[in-house]
C-alpha cells in the first residue's frame, strides 16, 4: 500500500535511498521552501529576462531545450497549414462557382468523411499505407533542414498530412460559404454585366473580400495546432515542442512544462496579432479607419 503513495518531486529526483538532509538540500537549491506566490514571482521575473530555469531531469537550460524543439514544431505546423490551404482553396472555389453540382456534393462528402477522423487515427493509416506498404516515406524520425531540404520534407510530409487532411475541410466549407454570398453581391453582378470573364470575377473581385473568415480560421487553427501537436509528434518521433511537453509531464519536469506552456501561450498571441495584420492587408478601409480613430 505504501508503494502507491504519492511521491514528491524532490524524492523523485534524489531517489529512494536519499536521506532527509539530501532532500532538504535539494529543496533549498530549487527554492521549494518559499511560498507558492514567491516561487511564481521568481519564475515570472526570470521568464521576463529569458531565464526559464533548468530541467529537473537533464539539468539542461529550459530555454536551450525550447530553442531546439520549437523549430521542428513550427516547420510541421507551417507545412500542415500550407497543405490544408492548397487543398481548401481550389476545392472551395470550384464548389462555390457551381453550388449544388456533382463536384460540390462529392467534395463535401469526402471532406466530411475525413473530418470525422481524429488526426492521430489518420496518422496511423497514413503511416501504414505510405511507410509500411508502399515504402515511399519514412515512418518516424526527423532530418534537420540544414542537412537537406528533401530529407527534411520526407520526414515531415506524413505528420503534416495527418493534420492537413482534417483541417482543410473546415477551411474549404468556410471559403465556399463566403464565396457563394459574395458572388450574389451587386458589384459582382455589375462585373458580370460588363462581360468580364468568370475567372477574373472570381480571382480579382470575389476571392479577396471572401477571405476574412478563412484567415480567422487559419489563425485559430494555427494556435490550436501549436498546443495540439503532442500526439502527432510522438507518433512520428519528431523532436518538437509537443514531444518535449509530454516528456516533461511524464517525468514531472515542471520547469520544462512551464516553459512549453509559456511558448504555446505566446504563440496564440502572435497568431492573433498576425491575423489582425492580414485583415488590414486585405481591406485598406480597415487601415484608414484605424488611422482616423
Amino acid at each position: 500500500m505504501l508503494d502507491h503513495m504519492p511521491v514528491s518531486i524532490e524524492h523523485e529526483i534524489t531517489g529512494r535511498f536519499a536521506t532527509e538532509a539530501d532532500v532538504r538540500s535539494l529543496r533549498e537549491q530549487l527554492g521549494l521552501n518559499a511560498s507558492l506566490p514567491v516561487r511564481y514571482g521568481r519564475w515570472l521575473s526570470g521568464a521576463l529576462r529569458g531565464e526559464l530555469g533548468r530541467s529537473l531531469s537533464t539539468g539542461e537550460p529550459v530555454g536551450q531545450a525550447l530553442a531546439a524543439s520549437l523549430p521542428v514544431t513550427l516547420e510541421l505546423l507551417l507545412l500542415a497549414q500550407l497543405l490544408a490551404l492548397a487543398l481548401a482553396l481550389p476545392v472551395g472555389i470550384a464548389a462555390a462557382w457551381r453550388p449544388g453540382s456533382w463536384w460540390d456534393r462529392l467534395s463535401g462528402t469526402i471532406g466530411f468523411g475525413l473530418a470525422s477522423l481524429p488526426p492521430f487515427a489518420l496518422a496511423v493509416v497514413l503511416m501504414f499505407l505510405f511507410s509500411l506498404r508502399l515504402r515511399w516515406l519514412p515512418a518516424t524520425g526527423f532530418t534537420p533542414l540544414s542537412v537537406g531540404w528533401w530529407q527534411n520534407l520526407r520526414g515531415l510530409l506524413l505528420p503534416a498530412l495527418s493534420i492537413a487532411l482534417v483541417e482543410w475541410v473546415t477551411l474549404m466549407q468556410v471559403l465556399r460559404s463566403d464565396l457563394i454570398a459574395t458572388l450574389q453581391e451587386d458589384f459582382i453582378l455589375l462585373a458580370r454585366a460588363k462581360g468580364l470573364p468568370g475567372w477574373r470575377i472570381m480571382f480579382r473581385h470575389a476571392l479577396r473580400p471572401s477571405c476574412f473568415s478563412l484567415i480567422t480560421l487559419v489563425g485559430l487553427h494555427g494556435g490550436n495546432l501549436l498546443g495540439g501537436a503532442v500526439l502527432i509528434e510522438n507518433i512520428f518521433s519528431l523532436p518538437g515542442l509537443g514531444r518535449l511537453l509530454l516528456t516533461g509531464l511524464f517525468s514531472q519536469d515542471y520547469p520544462v512544462v512551464a516553459g512549453c506552456v509559456l511558448v504555446i501561450a505566446l504563440g496564440y498571441v502572435l497568431v492573433t496579432f498576425s491575423v489582425d495584420l492580414c485583415y488590414g492587408a486585405l481591406d485598406p478601409r480597415l487601415r484608414r479607419e484605424g488611422a482616423d480613430g
